[in-house]
């Protein structure tokens, strides 16, 4: 502002002038600049400052008064759709925003910009130096800059998104050595090329998350592929920001709020694939931390018998699938395949004769035949809310992708009262758990014993190479860790090796290792009485449920995976 004070000193002769421009174009009174000369009087200064220090204009009114008077434009309403996005591709959004400026036309000699403070004449000779051309002025207020910031910025995002589509994607990318990305801003080739090849590597190592995480001095770059953590390269700390906008460009995010959570979604296309990527961005203390999960739109929906299901909770399960009503949980940790598993038993269910509709978050496989609702937070479409409205559509079969609270699970409990089948999933570490959680919950047990027809509890594991596995037997420490005391005489056991056809892991694919608590008289009454997870568990092993530690034994004797695997992978049980 000491330009403008200097223009206000030359202007002082004509301060009734500037006084009338105020009291016309603003909310001052006529009192307010009483008040404010009388003080100039005693104190001398400048009637601008007085009026500025008494709060009775604002500095961007002042602005406008001086510039109606020395013939600068000014301009309240600003036509965002008449600006061209090419115009500010040079200029970085957190350089227009912090200085309140926006260019808006630009020809073969000049660009003219919009702007709040005319007299800060550093950014002007930046603007020069940027275009190298003649910098024409046109004044307006920060409320509606910076709204017009944030337009055309999203406008130019969405043209870059949109151009990106159309590229193809190299494999021949160097993700190991150093890319040259400080020099780019988040709108140019190096960056993009970098974002692009990191998907792109991610899908074609069947990653299903690609985490970023900024630290001190760099940031890693990971993987998680079948469900473990892998480091796949490291970058300068100061390449973060550049990757970290152009992510939120792809998922039209707010690139200049680095404070809040966000989430969004990209959809790409990689080798024919449609892929969706959900983002999520958290921050940390050195930034922004981003995980992105990747999903197939096209994904083929798998059978029950192909997930490595089998035996009694194979037939338990197709069992179940033919119910006309009742609720069936499945049960696990994030990321352990629950949502597959109920895709594959509604597969089954799927025919012309049944209605079938489900609330997802996110809309993970598309099936013909099916009505898929996605939950949106944004406009408080939860699951209890679009659980209550598709009742009214009278489904055969319901499929709610989480049960999160008592009102979800309550509601999913009435509904299977009514002559529905209901599938959800829920978060528990056994299938003997859940009641006591949907009790926890507030659910009345009676409700819970008279809906609750099963609950399948299930974890994923990785499966052996069978290229580079070899025989081994199991030491005294491995028979301790699994509570083991002698193996079958048919047992093949192996361990993990590694070659370059599993990438050095000794691991290639998933299973499953599941257990099913089929509802009988015995496990309702003790559900009505509120008996604990432990109790529920020693009468369904007693009707013959085999345990997930039971069921991964009998994988690691039959030599699909390892002794490792099973220790990280499935957590201990409680001793009977």
């Amino acid at each position: 502002m000491d330009v403008l004070n200097q223009v206000l000193d030359s202007l002082e002769h004509t301060k009734e002038k500037i006084g009338e421009l105020l009291i016309k174009n603003t909310n001052l009174t006529r009192a307010q600049l009483e008040e404010a000369l009388e003080q100039q009087r005693i104190d001398g200064g400048l009637i601008g400052n007085i009026l500025l220090q008494k709060n009775f204009i604002q500095p961007h009114e002042l602005i406008k008064a001086v510039c109606l008077q020395i013939g600068l434009p000014y301009q309240t309403d600003i036509k965002v759709e008449e600006i061209d996005p090419n115009v500010i591709k040079d200029l970085s959004i957190n350089y227009a925003k912090h200085h309140e400026v926006l260019p808006c036309l630009e020809t073969d000699f000049s660009v003219t910009v919009l702007i709040t403070d005319p007299f800060n004449y550093n950014v002007i000779n930046d603007l020069s130096m940027i275009y190298k051309k003649e910098v024409k002025i046109v004044c307006t207020t920060p409320t509606r800059i910076q709204d017009a910031i944030n337009r055309v910025y999203e406008k130019a995002n969405r043209n870059i998104v949109d151009s990106i589509e159309d590229e193809e994607f190299e494999e021949n990318l160097d993700l190991e050595g150093p890319i040259d990305i400080l020099d780019a801003t988040a709108d140019e080739a190096p960056v993009i090329r970098f974002v692009n090849s990191i998907i792109f590597r991610a899908v074609k190592e069947r990653a299903s998350d690609i985490h970023i995480e900024p630290y001190e001095r760099e940031t890693v770059y990971r993987f998680r592929i079948n469900g473990v953590m892998t480091e796949i390269l490291r970058q300068p700390k100061k390449t973060h920001a550049a990757v970290s906008s152009r992510i939120k460009v792809m998922a039209r995010l707010d690139i200049a709020e680095k404070r809040l959570p966000q989430d969004g979604r990209i959809k790409i296309k990689i080798a024919g694939k449609d892929i969706d990527i959900r983002l999520s961005t958290i921050p940390i203390q050195s930034g922004e931390r981003i995980v992105m999960r990747i999903l197939e739109k096209n994904n083929t929906v798998l059978r029950l018998e192909n997930l490595g299901f089998r035996g009694k909770v194979l037939d338990g399960l197709i069992q179940l699938a033919g119910r006309k009503h009742g609720v069936l949980y499945v049960t696990g940790p994030t990321g352990h395949g629950k949502t597959t598993t109920l895709f594959a038993c509604l597969d089954r269910i799927n025919s012309p004769d049944k209605m079938i509709i489900t609330v997802e978050d996110p809309v993970e496989y598309e099936i013909a035949g099916i009505s898929q609702i996605q939950v949106n937070h944004k406009i408080d479409l939860s699951f209890a809310v679009a659980l209550r409205s598709i009742l009214r559509q009278n489904p055969d079969v319901v499929m709610v992708g989480e049960t999160r609270d008592r009102e979800t699970a309550e509601m999913a409990i009435n509904a299977s009262l009514t002559g529905h089948f209901v599938l959800s999933t829920l978060h528990t570490n056994d299938a003997s758990s859940a009641a006591t959680r949907l009790i926890d919950m507030g659910v009345q047990p009676f409700l819970i014993s008279s809906s609750l027809v099963g609950v399948l509890a299930q974890r994923l594991i990785r499966t052996l190479c069978s290229a580079c596995k070899v025989r081994t037997n199991l030491s005294e420490h491995e028979k301790i860790m699994l509570d083991v005391q002698e193996v079958p005489d048919t047992a093949t056991i192996f361990k993990p090796v590694g070659c370059p056809r599993c990438a050095t892991t000794g691991y290639s694919g998933r299973t499953v290792v599941s257990e099913l608590l089929l509802i009988n008289d015995e496990i309702r009454a003790l559900i009505i009485q509120k008996a604990d997870a432990a109790t529920i568990k020693r009468a369904a092993v007693k009707s013959g449920m085999r345990t997930l530690r039971g069921d991964a034994l009998d994988k690691i004797f039959e030599g699909i995976t390892s002794v490792e695997e099973i220790i990280r992978a499935v957590n201990e049980e409680e001793t009977e």
